[in-house]
């Protein structure tokens, strides 16, 4: 399988909650970066721990948060960018934006993830302390 494969079901796995295909993409040990200076901000090492972090993710955003969208897988070695929309609602805040997933693919699955959003301060904002 492609590294453009593995993130395309990667990407699937998130948009449709598929739990078995996104453990079979993502590494246990994955390393995932994300942005910003909020609650969920920072670096969070394992499955188990990013799983908890998108959880809370769903649980803050009362299930609404979601990848709307994927548009351009782009490979270079070992790495795959891809663009994507986000889209969330929470207590009257709203997020709606671009982004770029950047995944690192090692041994058939994701090692590692950076995340980019278009607005960091609002998805700040959106997400909270």
């Amino acid at each position: 399988m492609s590294a453009i494969d593995i993130a395309k079901n990667y990407i699937r796995a998130a948009q449709t909650g598929d739990q078995a295909l996104l453990a079979s993409t993502v590494s246990p040990t994955v390393v995932w970066h994300q942005p910003g200076t909020n609650r969920f901000s920072g670096t969070h090492q394992g499955l188990a721990a990013v799983g908890a972090m998108i959880g809370k993710m769903m649980e803050v955003s009362q299930g609404t948060f979601a990848i709307t969208e994927a548009r351009h897988y782009m490979q270079n070695g070992d790495w795959v960018a891809v663009t994507i929309t986000f889209r969330g609602e929470r207590a009257g805040a709203s997020l709606d934006q671009t982004g770029v997933d950047l995944l690192r693919i090692a041994d058939g699955k994701i090692a590692e993830v950076f995340l980019f959003s278009s607005d960091p301060a609002q998805e700040d904002r959106f997400w909270g302390q």
